[in-house]
């Protein structure tokens, strides 16, 4: 294996800071010897963030072993509960796990579930929350999520953050990429990146109002990766095929990637003219909660990495493979040590290991050989 060189997380300078943490008992790294992710992607001992992003963090609680949704008048007794980041935390987590240098700027509220989510990602996950804040008075934003039949209903309670995404992002961080939603115009704060040479990678949210306006595609002008799923891709070009959208919005900017569930993805190189094709991975999915999240992940992670387009995509689309095969949202996000396991799994065929074997160099010799996963509840049951 090829050592990872370890490197110190930074701290921008310019980063104000964000008062005392809550409080607590030290928690516990899932991703027992996680290093930044070495030479290959810090060749200069660069400083600074890997990725920066701005938005905001939910408490997810994900009800699992449903049978279906409770009817009216009904009481529905499972014995599944996971209890996680969501929101914009799902993103960052997935790569912080890869070993990134992860920044996050974000509302956090002064309630129970505020203090959790920040002590998991500051601590446990190892994200720099030195441009978060915890408004007085505010309640934290909490989405359930009912599973059941390999699908998914979901309820979110959110009210508007009192200090706005500018007001906690400030100038923004030294960064080699950011990540952010078109679902809404890019901020100048990501201008302001992409012009001092971050790579401004984005995804976009589902269209409640059915419209689908193209409108949204104009915003691609200030982004270079763009990584939107099939439905949302072919709603918005109006083509037929999760294919055919890649090739409108390969028009667009330098690299689009459309994400197809279970039948893998797409990617097109627009400067080169490189096409990309992949399958899913042939695991047993469980919750497919954040999946797209950590697939845009593991594409960061393969582009920042330097990785052919081809590669970029098998990349992502192992980290995304393995995320499915856990409940939890954000916390079923892939390890190092969960990467190297799962080569001596026996799950998939040999020929199919060998496709991946581009990926030996990037695993940390401080990978554990027994993997350690997050407790995805707010305590644990004696």
């Amino acid at each position: 294996m090829t050592r990872i060189v370890p490197a110190q997380r930074p701290h921008p300078p310019e980063a104000h800071p964000p008062g005392p943490p809550p409080s607590g008992p030290p928690l516990t790294d899932p991703c027992e010897g996680r290093e930044p992710a070495g030479e290959r992607l810090h060749p200069d001992g660069s400083p600074g963030l890997d990725v920066f992003l701005a938005g905001q963090v939910f408490m997810d609680m994900i009800f699992t072993g449903l049978p279906g949704l409770p009817p009216p008048g009904t009481e529905v007794v499972t014995d599944g509960l996971g209890s996680a980041p969501g929101g914009v935390a799902n993103i960052a987590v997935a790569m912080s796990r890869l070993g990134l240098r992860v920044g996050l700027a974000a509302a956090f509220g002064d309630d129970l579930f505020g203090s959790y989510l920040w002590r998991t990602l500051a601590e446990q996950e190892d994200v720099d929350l030195s441009r978060s804040r915890r408004p007085a008075g505010w309640s934290t934003p909490v989405t359930v999520s009912l599973a059941y039949d390999a699908d998914r209903s979901m309820v979110t309670y959110a009210r508007p953050a009192p200090v706005g995404e500018d007001e906690l992002v400030g100038a923004p961080p030294r960064a080699r990429a950011c990540f952010l939603d078109v679902d809404r115009p890019v901020p100048a704060w990501a201008r302001r990146m992409r012009a001092a040479g971050a790579t401004v990678f984005a995804d976009l949210g589902w269209d409640h109002t059915g419209a689908w306006s193209t409108d949204v595609l104009d915003r691609l002008d200030d982004v270079d990766v763009f990584l939107p799923n099939a439905v949302e891709a072919m709603a918005y070009t109006r083509t037929g095929t999760p294919e055919d959208a890649a090739r409108a919005l390969a028009g667009r900017l330098p690299v689009v990637v459309v994400k197809r569930g279970s039948c893998g993805a797409v990617a097109i190189d627009s400067a080169t003219g490189e096409y990309a094709e992949t399958g899913a991975l042939p695991v047993r999915a469980l919750d497919a909660t954040g999946a797209g999240d950590v697939f845009a992940a593991g594409f960061v992670f393969a582009t920042l990495a330097g990785l052919p387009l081809a590669e970029r995509l098998k990349f992502a689309n192992l980290v995304a493979g393995l995320s499915v095969r856990h409940y939890s949202g954000s916390l079923g996000s892939p390890c190092w040590g969960e990467i190297a396991a799962f080569g001596e799994s026996g799950e998939v065929p040999e020929e199919v290991l060998a496709e991946y074997a581009f990926v030996v160099p990037f695993i940390p010799e401080a990978a554990p050989d027994t993997v350690v996963r997050a407790e995805p509840t707010l305590r644990k049951e004696p």
